[in-house]
């Protein structure tokens, strides 16, 4: 019993975790589009941590999990107001830089040592997440490729999402309608058909390409009457007029 509340907690804090990366990386602008895409997004998680005893019983995988337990708490760590010294009893960091290149650091060290765990496939992406929010893209789109082409197809969905996002926000647009397409021919059950397109959408809305944008939302309305995308893709239609 113990081993399960133990494994529980750890998955409760990678989700929490991967949800404000995702939030982070994706720099979602629309409202309510964050509620579709944080539940798909988290999905990784549960399904990385469920992949079988085996994992867990490997003792390279085993090392790797509790260091990105470290990472992951790391990355949760508060930032102190300034001019507030630290607390010894009381771990924080002085800025949000500070911070990043602490997680940074952990995370570089799980790849280096364990490189052909799934760990580090989610080092990787957590790497690409922290180049994100300090402004190192090209650190971030070398990261989010290569867990993009691992054999983990969860998890390189959601590297495929953060990348084609990254593309959308600094005007790579042919890259990430490409990135878009793929994640819509070839759902999973991290990054939905639905959550491609709307992504896809909202990159052709803001791309002054209405007509594409209409038809995606129409569709979205189409294959989804009920719920929060039906809801979405009216309101989005509802602009366009």
């Amino acid at each position: 019993m113990r081993a399960q509340t133990h494994h529980q907690l750890k998955q409760d804090a990678f989700s929490r975790v991967t949800i404000r990366a995702a939030e982070n990386t994706a720099h979602w602008t629309v409202e309510h589009r964050s509620t579709l895409i944080i539940a798909a997004v988290a999905v990784v998680v549960i399904v990385a941590l469920g992949l079988g005893g085996w994992y867990y019983l490997n003792t390279q995988d085993e090392k790797a999990n509790l260091e990105f337990s470290q990472a992951v708490r790391t990355m949760e760590t508060q930032l102190r107001p300034a001019g507030v010294p630290p607390q010894p009893d009381s771990p924080s960091f002085a800025s949000a830089k500070e911070r990043a290149d602490a997680v940074k650091k952990q995370f570089q060290a799980i790849v280096s040592k364990y490189p052909h765990t799934r760990t580090a496939d989610m080092a990787h992406y957590f790497l690409g997440v922290t180049a994100v929010d300090t402004g190192d893209n090209s650190t971030a789109e070398r990261n989010f490729k290569g867990v993009a082409s691992s054999s983990n197809r969860e998890l390189a969905s959601v590297a495929k999402l953060a990348l084609a996002t990254l593309y959308a926000n600094t005007n790579r647009t042919k890259e990430a309608i490409a990135l878009y397409q793929q994640l819509i021919a070839k759902p999973t059950a991290s990054v939905s058909k639905v959550t491609a397109e709307l992504q896809l959408a909202e990159l052709y809305q803001n791309s002054n390409q209405p007509l594409d944008a209409k038809r995606i939302y129409e569709q979205v309305k189409k294959e989804n009457p009920a719920g929060e995308a039906a809801q979405l893709a009216t309101q989005k239609l509802t602009e366009l007029k």
